[in-house]
């Protein structure tokens, strides 16, 4: 431990003398890719490398599994950096977001944008290490997540948009192990999006007071007094469509059981969202990390 700080402390003082512009806006940068709040790295994370262990039918290649993971963490903060990017007249008028680094001033909208470019590059170059199926499809992934942010000015459905974003790494996992996507890709596909339409709906619903007095869209505002209704039927629909998954693949007992677990944190998040109060909405939205990580551990002992 003492050498690992001694590197750091040495790797700190070398990027202060030379860097010293990028060394003091390096804490403002890591709450802009929200490094350090990792919650939407596991969501994006456990239905990707998910599909990756499906694809290979049990270990994947292991440096398109380091790929996967490090490109995970690369593109989910770039979304965070264009976020902000488009973001930056609205965070400081909510609650939730006032204190970003854009809202409070610490840096300026050209260092979102700088940021995003030098992330998507890292992404890009990650990605060529695989086929040029998967380097295509890559692009669609970009666009993606620079589009996203923009959709809740003209549209209620942008949870549907990050739906899609979210999901697309299913669809690169296959094609980056078997250099196909087959009919079970599609229809983990369909699942992880209507799973995180229902989880960024129980995010928005944290935010929908702000929302409606800034003319922002979302789910939450267009489904109203039937969000916990519809977001229950999207669960139920979610839970189902892996259920599917199972039976297509002839997955074994740690697999379904996987799904009851999954289903009772779901019902779990209904009670939390009974309300519709802020913090508990948060923390059911906090929850689905623990769905994607059951249904990964039950497919992965089922593909032992």
């Amino acid at each position: 431990m003492d050498s690992i700080r001694k590197l750091v402390s040495r790797s700190d003082l070398w990027l202060r003398a030379k860097f010293p512009e990028f060394h003091s806006k390096l804490p403002a940068l890591i709450e802009l890719t929200r490094i350090n709040k990792p919650i939407g790295i596991t969501l994006l994370l456990w239905p990707t490398i998910g599909a990756l262990w499906i694809a290979a039918d049990g270990f994947p290649d292991f440096n398109l599994l380091i790929i996967f993971i490090l490109g995970t963490v690369v593109m989910r903060s770039a979304g965070c950096c264009v976020n902000d990017f488009a973001d930056y007249k609205i965070d400081d008028k909510v609650g939730r977001t006032k204190s970003r680094p854009l809202a409070k001033g610490l840096l300026k909208r050209q260092d979102a944008l700088y940021c995003f470019i030098f992330l998507s590059l890292l992404g890009f170059i990650l990605v060529l290490f695989t086929n040029l199926e998967t380097i295509l499809l890559s692009f669609g992934a970009v666009a993606l997540v620079a589009v996203y942010p923009f959709m809740k000015r003209f549209s209620n459905l942008p949870q549907v948009i990050l739906g899609i974003a979210f999901s697309w790494g299913i669809l690169m996992a296959f094609m980056a192990q078997t250099a196909a996507i087959p009919q079970t890709a599609y229809l983990l596909f369909l699942a992880n999006v209507l799973l995180t339409v229902a989880y960024d709906t129980e995010y928005a619903m944290v935010d929908r007071e702000f929302d409606l007095k800034i003319g922002v869209k979302s789910t939450a505002i267009l489904f109203g007094d039937a969000d916990k209704l519809i977001i229950g039927c999207l669960q139920v629909l979610f839970i189902l469509s892996m259920w599917l998954v199972g039976g297509q693949l002839q997955l074994g007992l740690p697999y379904y059981l996987s799904l009851i677990v999954a289903s009772a944190l779901l019902i779990y998040q209904q009670f939390l969202i009974r309300d519709r109060l802020p913090d508990p909405c948060f923390k059911a939205f906090l929850n689905n990390n623990w769905v994607g990580a059951a249904i990964f551990t039950g497919t992965f002992l089922s593909l032992l």
